[in-house]
């Protein structure tokens, strides 16, 4: 008898180069050491848009992850393309059809940092391309300090899942992204927002878990970061 929920870990894709000779998959260990620790068995998800209902139903929660690449604006109705935008588009195709499944099943989606724009985008949402360009005094959301030290606070929003799961303080969060949400789409809130004004978390209330944040809380940066994780996997216990 499974005692943990299965939790689907989307993996990053590479090209040949480095590891291989030939395209690979790629994740960071704190991503699934992070899921066990709290409470979820991690597994996971190579990139076959055509197999994620088979996927979809091995799992009990979907966690989004990040990656150093973006989503393609032609998703969200932008016709624009920022000289600094890139694409995995085998990725975001796999991402997006698991995604919408299980929002549609009603299973737990926690999204981080890419994983969070690509939840909104699914949710019907906007992205910002690229934030200097778009955000006047923005903070360095790619932090020039280490990814394990916070580059920046973010405020709560009260009244949210998120609220409810770390409180209405602030956290103090890492920073490694260059787009931001823009809209959360409709029947998404903002859960958390940074000092200039960037959106850095979302969650629909329509669903039984279906939350995102723009930081990385597998590395527990702040005291609350496991919280969320915990947060997620009872949820998709069910």
């Amino acid at each position: 008898m499974r005692t943990r929920p299965v939790i689907g870990l989307t993996l990053d894709a590479e090209e040949p180069g480095g590891y291989s000779k030939l395209p690979w998959y790629a994740l960071r260990q704190n991503y699934f050491s992070a899921v066990a620790e709290a409470g979820g068995l991690p597994i996971a998800l190579p990139h076959d848009p055509e197999r994620a209902a088979e996927y979809l139903h091995l799992i009990d929660g979907l966690l989004v992850t990040g990656g150093a690449f973006d989503v393609d604006p032609a998703l969200y109705g932008d016709a624009s393309q920022h000289e600094t935008v890139s694409l995995k588009p085998g990725r975001t195709e796999f991402e997006l059809a698991i995604t919408r499944a299980a929002l549609k099943a009603d299973k737990a989606v926690l999204g981080i940092c890419g994983g969070e724009q690509l939840l909104a985008v699914a949710f019907g949402g906007t992205l910002i391309q690229h934030i200097p360009d778009a955000v006047p005094n923005a903070l360095p959301h790619e932090q020039p300090n280490p990814r394990t030290e916070p580059g920046h606070a973010v405020a709560i929003t009260p009244g949210t899942r998120l609220a409810a799961i770390v409180g209405e303080g602030p956290m103090h969060v890492n920073s490694a992204h260059h787009q931001a949400v823009a809209t959360p789409g409709p029947g998404a809130v903002v859960n958390a927002v940074a000092p200039d004004g960037v959106i850095e978390g979302l969650e629909h209330p329509g669903h039984r878990f279906a939350l995102g944040v723009q930081w990385h809380p597998e590395y527990k940066v702040d005291r609350q970061d496991l919280t969320i994780l915990r947060a997620f996997v009872e949820a998709a216990r069910g």
